[in-house]
């Protein structure tokens, strides 16, 4: 079997998983993180200029256990904007690009004592061609057209699941992406999942397995919420950020 091809990227562990497309605002104060967007900042190509987003799991610690403490799948992101203040620290913003998986973390430097950057071997993912997704996107869409009113308050306690068929939310449909793989990372990142779930949509090899995914769990947040008339938490330690 073919050993995968892989190469290094610095990592930059968060508590959050991001997809494809995401905008993601940054502030920057330690040390490795400040370095390692110096050191992106002189390459001469502004696409090159990536690093990888990576779920730490719940109590784990990245510096002292390693590949053990992360996901195994993440998303690079590249940085866009920076903007550098007065006391050192950076305010960035970067922007999902690639899923990868990892294969091995090692630390790598370190600056003025602080703890060291991690350093990844990962193996990019493609996207496996899933063919005709149309009515799986009309399904999906359906489905998050159902959640998205059912958070904004759109419908009242005597809502029926049953009546799902027959609403019409306005999602600035004119404004939606075409593109099936877009849609379906918009979706993932949109949803109040749990860590878990939202690393389940991420892994998925290909298009059609996640919409198929996200109808599924659209589906049963929808009946929840419907049903106990109570809306899902909402971690609000992590940044906001949108799909591009």
């Amino acid at each position: 079997m073919k050993e995968p091809s892989t190469e290094s990227l610095p990592l930059f562990p968060l508590n959050v998983t991001i997809v494809p497309g995401l905008i993601l605002p940054l502030h920057i104060f330690e040390t490795r993180y400040r370095r390692l967007v110096a050191d992106l900042l002189v390459r001469s190509d502004p696409d090159t200029r990536e690093f990888g987003i990576i779920a730490v799991r719940e109590g784990r610690n990245p510096v002292y256990e390693g590949i053990d403490a992360l996901y195994p799948i993440g998303t690079s992101a590249i940085l866009r904007e920076t903007e550098a203040n007065d006391d050192g620290s950076y305010d960035i913003v970067s922007v999902g690009s690639r899923r990868f998986r990892i294969h091995a973390v090692a630390p790598g430097p370190t600056w003025d004592n602080s703890a060291p950057l991690l350093m990844a071997e990962v193996e990019y993912l493609d996207e496996i061609d899933s063919g005709n997704c149309a009515p799986l996107v009309g399904e999906a869409l359906r489905n998050f057209r159902v959640y998205r009113g059912l958070l904004s308050g759109q419908f009242g306690e005597e809502f029926e699941m049953s009546d799902a068929d027959d609403i019409d939310i306005d999602l600035g449909d004119e404004q939606l992406p075409e593109d099936a793989t877009v849609i379906s990372y918009l979706i993932t990142a949109a949803m109040v999942l749990g860590m878990e779930e939202r690393q389940q949509l991420l892994s998925v090899p290909d298009t059609a397995s996640r919409l198929r995914l996200a109808c599924k769990l659209l589906h049963r947040e929808n009946a929840l919420i419907s049903l106990f008339n109570a809306l899902p938490a909402i971690d609000l330690s992590v940044g906001s950020g949108s799909v591009n």
